[in-house]
């Protein structure tokens, strides 16, 4: 028994979802369609994929009924209102990342998905990474006890001015909808916010055409504090060579460091508040390093999407977690452009008005250079970058 997939987008990303669907490396999809509405891509993939039907726009694919779900790989703007058009034809859903560009109109699109009784997921496909998977039981299991403060030094997304112009739609208020924050670091900003809550509130900047003559931002570094008094710090950047991951998070009873492929576990003995109180000796330090193994996160979310609809198995990455990456990032901007510190939940009307306000002002318009370099190797970068 198998679901039969469409692929809507067919640029890198598409391409790899429907490369791997196509040659069955996922158990139980089957590749039934493509859709892109750039003429000359149709024809190129017609050579890719012999035998599969082509559609010019999505509203064609989804009116067909050829497809049980539809995996969405468009430019930003574009996932939610066509997840919504999916989710209200009767069909299964996973989109890329980010869920949206901004939050404003997403009850919408969760409302169809309850009525529709569909599966909706998104791509955030670090999540199934064993290093962050292991990071999350510890903290669940209590091992570093209650989170005091995060760090996530996140600057090797480094890139060249010709990834910039490898789309006519990259980089722009207009076409992309933001910089790193939308595009590079939503894996990030969900994994911060999986290992460490939710912030209260969020102070932020965020440095647009710092290194790159682009009109979104290049670099942004966060400042975020929580309810139960924890504080975060996130600073990542595109501009950067050679870059820095490491992830920091410090407990009352121990330390969790993931960097260079390795999770190294600090426990203490002893609570560090007991002991700062004079209720205990000195904590005895114990440390455990485990080291990151070689795995293809899309193909492991594309099964367990497969294993979801056929099998009942839980969603690794359900749609409804994929707002909160979405959130943090609208409150970094709304706060690098407000001058302030934004209190969660965001005033999301406030934040479309001022994004709106940036794509009408938005004039950059990148030259397409779909064959540059960059572009090609990036394919090699969508799994964890050490």
């Amino acid at each position: 028994m198998s679901i039969r997939v469409a692929v809507i987008g067919i640029g890198n990303i598409g391409t790899a979802h429907a490369t791997t669907i196509y040659n069955g490396e996922v158990d139980g999809m089957e590749l039934c369609a493509l859709c892109d509405t750039d003429e000359n891509r149709l024809s190129a993939l017609a050579e890719l994929f012999p035998n599969i039907p082509l559609f010019k726009t999505s509203d064609e694919l989804l009116d067909s009924k050829i497809a049980d779900a539809v995996i969405i790989s468009t430019p930003h703007y574009f996932h939610p209102s066509i997840a919504l058009k999916a989710l209200k034809s009767g069909h299964h859903v996973i989109s890329e990342k980010p869920l949206g560009v901004y939050t404003y109109g997403m009850d919408e699109l969760f409302e169809a998905q309850r009525e529709s009784g569909k599966l909706f997921a998104v791509m955030l496909n670090q999540r199934t990474n064993k290093l962050f998977s292991l990071a999350k039981k510890m903290i669940s299991d209590g091992k570093i006890g209650k989170i005091k403060r995060s760090c996530w030094i996140i600057t090797n997304w480094y890139r060249t001015d010709g990834y910039y112009a490898s789309g006519s739609w990259r980089a722009s208020w207009r076409g992309e909808g933001g910089g790193v924050l939308t595009n590079q670091a939503p894996h990030n900003l969900d994994l911060w916010q999986w290992l460490c809550g939710m912030p209260s509130s969020i102070y932020a900047v965020c440095n647009e055409g710092k290194y790159h003559n682009i009109e979104v931002e290049d670099e942004a570094t966060i400042f975020a504090e929580y309810e139960n008094g924890a504080s975060g710090v996130f600073i990542t950047s595109t501009g950067e060579f050679p870059g820095t991951n490491r992830f920091e998070i410090v407990g009352e009873k121990g330390k969790i460091v993931l960097e260079k492929g390795t999770l190294t576990l600090t426990e203490l003995s002893e609570n560090e508040r007991d002991f700062c109180k004079g209720k205990c000796d000195a904590p005895v330090l114990s440390e455990a390093v485990i080291a990151d193994e070689d795995y293809n996160g899309h193909k492991l979310i594309l099964q367990n999407f497969a294993n979801a609809v056929l099998r009942g198995e839980e969603l690794i990455s359900p749609a409804i977690d994929a707002l909160n990456e979405v959130v943090i990032s609208n409150a970094s901007y709304a706060s690098s452009w407000k001058g302030e510190k934004i209190s969660l939940p965001l005033d999301e009307k406030e934040f479309l008005d001022m994004l709106k306000q940036k794509i009408e002002n938005s004039t950059q318009d990148n030259k397409s250079q779909a064959d540059d370099l960059f572009a090609r190797e990036y394919l090699t970068r969508w799994s964890t970058n050490w």
